[in-house]
């Protein structure tokens, strides 16, 4: 079983890391990919201590659009910062997250997308896949998934998935994954849970984005990897297949993406 997205470098399991890592390894994950964000000198230490407690670990380091307006000048930038903590991360596999937030004002929308297009543009290139953040934003994110211009083919995932299924189809036809998180869980969840039906299975992670949107029965509690277990379940219910089943076959898909 993975956890294809959680934020292990973030501060909040600074002082509890080890235990962190013990209870996943524990629960059955075999490894996590954790998110980096670009210039973030105590992200990046706390990665690397991450990687020497858990060596299966693995990282994906992009620029948030929250983080982008710093780059309004010279959203290449981003991508030049992305591409060199890249090259000096031994374990990263994927640029993100990155993308577009329409829903909060922390950076303006064509900076946001101006600094999507660099880091998409450096995935072709590397021929990485990306991990993408889409809210509020979803036309203007398939439109620049479909067209950023690079040598390679483009592969990712949207994560975290809440969309509809106009949202679904597209990154489908795209040839991307689509990650469920513990929001599946949630009993409000009836449309997302009847939109993630129609998606195959060999098309499917599953993540946590911990330390937020803990699942059912840890609503309102800081998220875990570990916690991954109850977002199979889920999805083995909806699917009426079990939970061993739902763990294979993610397991599967994370390594087809990412080439861990």
């Amino acid at each position: 079983m993975i956890d294809s997205h959680c934020h292990l470098a973030d501060e909040v399991f600074a002082a509890d890391l080890d235990a962190v890592v013990a209870r996943a390894r524990a629960a059955g994950v075999e490894r996590a990919l954790t998110i980096l964000a670009a210039g973030d000198e105590k992200e990046e230490a706390q990665g690397a201590r991450l990687l020497s407690m858990w060596p299966d670990v693995r990282f994906a380091v992009g620029v948030h659009p929250h983080a982008a307006s710093p780059f309004a000048d010279a959203p290449d930038e981003a991508a030049v910062l992305v591409r060199e903590q890249i090259e000096r991360t031994m374990a990263a596999r994927a640029v993100g997250e990155i993308g577009l937030d329409y829903h909060y004002d922390f950076a303006p929308a064509d900076v946001q997308q101006q600094v999507f297009r660099a880091q998409v543009s450096l995935a072709r290139e590397l021929d990485l896949p990306v991990v993408i953040h889409t809210r509020e934003a979803d036309e203007d994110t398939i439109r620049i998934l479909s067209t950023a211009a690079g040598p390679s083919s483009l592969r990712g995932v949207l994560h975290c998935f809440t969309g509809g299924p106009s949202l679904a189809q597209a990154g489908l036809a795209l040839g991307f994954y689509i990650s469920l998180s513990g929001i599946i869980t949630f009993p409000k969840s009836t449309e997302l849970r009847e939109t993630v039906r129609g998606v195959p299975l060999d098309r499917v992670l599953i993540e946590t984005d911990s330390p937020f949107l803990a699942p059912v029965p840890y609503r309102g509690k800081r998220n875990e990897p570990a916690y991954v277990e109850h977002v199979a379940r889920m999805l083995a219910e909806m699917h009426g297949i079990s939970a061993a089943d739902v763990r294979r076959q993610t397991a599967a898909n994370f390594h087809a993406l990412f080439r861990p």
